[in-house]
């Protein structure tokens, strides 16, 4: 389900807009409409197609019993025994969510339907949700399955790589812990740890440079010695990183453990992310060029 691009004649003749505000901390109409027709069009009349009802109806029993168990957290003898029920029971709910419910709402459905019994392309669902949430200026995409407060396509597109990198090399797989982390800590909605998602940022990579230097012991900083002859290291990429590190160890910075109220948010958490995604990138393709193995 593409969105509809073309700019309407109210917004060619300046009465109405042609954007507005990014969505952080709500959800307007519009969006929680999008939204909803998503899950109608893709995930919900896949479960109650009446041609294949018959089939469907333990998939739908299947899907109603998670919902009503681990989401709403209700009695499952509570939910309704005609799945078209169901559905109109979850849109009253739906549409007097609040806008964090409703966020994760969809996150937990994209989760339980990437279970291979649904039968249905998790990355087209993804991608119709991220066009909606695109085209009505919300601040979350989905990368993985999480909904990340991240907006920039090529943001998107470089944390995925890193994401997906670390996953393929057995040797990388603690860095890929960290990245998953850090994101996980930024995406919270309610309640976003920007403290502890830098630091697990820079963990990512201080994990990822000790593979390279083949030495667990290192700090980042001593791994990053050894490793500039074996890569190729920029000198200024090298002391950018090494600056970035010492911001997080000094006084005022992340790892300083009796800082309660440390002077990070969300645009520092989110430029961590990135920068250490970007960095991580970086090393991989380097290291493949000289011919390291992960």
């Amino acid at each position: 389900m593409r969105s509809n691009e073309i700019m309407k004649f109210s917004q060619r003749i300046g009465v109405t807009p042609v954007s507005k505000p990014i969505q952080l901390n709500h959800i307007d109409q519009e969006l929680k409409n999008g939204l909803w027709n998503i899950l109608d069009a893709y995930i919900f009349s896949n479960i109650k197609d009446e041609h294949s009802y018959m089939h469907n109806m333990n998939l739908a029993k299947y899907f109603a019993n998670s919902l009503w168990h681990n989401f709403f957290k209700n009695p499952i003898d509570s939910v309704p025994s005609y799945f078209p029920d169901t559905i109109s029971q979850i849109r009253r709910w739906f549409f007097n969510a609040e806008w964090h419910e409703v966020y994760d709402f969809i996150e937990y459905v994209v989760g339980l339907i990437s279970d291979k019994r649904f039968d249905l392309d998790i990355s087209t669902i993804k991608n119709s949700f991220n066009n909606i949430l695109e085209r009505e200026f919300s601040g979350y995409r989905f990368i993985k399955g999480h909904l990340s407060p991240i907006t920039n396509k090529s943001e998107i597109d470089n944390l995925e790589f890193a994401i997906k990198q670390t996953e393929s090399f057995s040797p990388l797989k603690g860095c890929n812990f960290h990245l998953q982390s850090a994101l996980e800590k930024l995406s919270d909605k309610k309640n976003p740890d920007y403290r502890n998602s830098i630091k697990e940022s820079i963990l990512a990579v201080e994990s990822i440079v000790k593979s390279i230097s083949n030495n667990a012991k290192d700090s980042l900083g001593g791994a990053l010695d050894k490793i500039k002859g074996k890569i190729k290291l920029h000198p200024a990429l090298e002391k950018g990183l090494k600056q970035i590190y010492g911001y997080t160890s000094d006084d005022s910075g992340i790892r300083h453990a009796l800082m309660d109220e440390p002077s990070c948010d969300f645009d520092d958490a989110k430029f961590m992310l990135i920068s250490c995604s970007a960095f991580i990138n970086y090393l991989i393709a380097k290291s493949e060029r000289v011919g390291i193995k992960f």
